[in-house]
């Protein structure tokens, strides 16, 4: 059912917690099943120098939560909208159609990151 990247992903979760401090913090939700991920960034000279990621939600979302961090890694505002759900469906092998509701959900996130670099 779920790729061996995928499980490796919720089995070892990278970037999970939070960094405090002076970070920039979005959470976003997914009104249909009320997966939410919650991304706290510290930026430097406009790019993505650290991350950190808690979700509470389905395996999928954890998983993808946790491909998303190493995706946005050195990232500006602009590339984190460039981002597309089929660039972390990739990076976690695939999803289900039922799951595919995790990469939109952690699409929301980077672009509300984005939304929030630069203020």
């Amino acid at each position: 059912m779920y790729s061996e990247r995928l499980l490796d992903h919720f089995q070892n979760p990278r970037n999970a917690g939070s960094l405090g401090g002076s970070a920039i913090v979005v959470e976003v939700e997914n009104p249909a099943c009320g997966d939410i991920l919650r991304l706290e960034a510290r930026v430097e000279d406009g790019r993505i120098a650290e991350i950190r990621y808690k979700v509470r939600g389905c395996t999928a979302s954890i998983a993808a939560g946790s491909a998303l961090t190493g995706l946005v890694l050195g990232r500006d505002a602009a590339g984190l909208r460039q981002l597309r759900a089929a660039d972390i469906e990739d990076e976690v092998g695939g999803l289900i159609p039922e799951s595919k509701h995790a990469a939109v959900l952690c699409l929301d996130g980077a672009r509300a990151l984005a939304g929030r670099i630069g203020q």
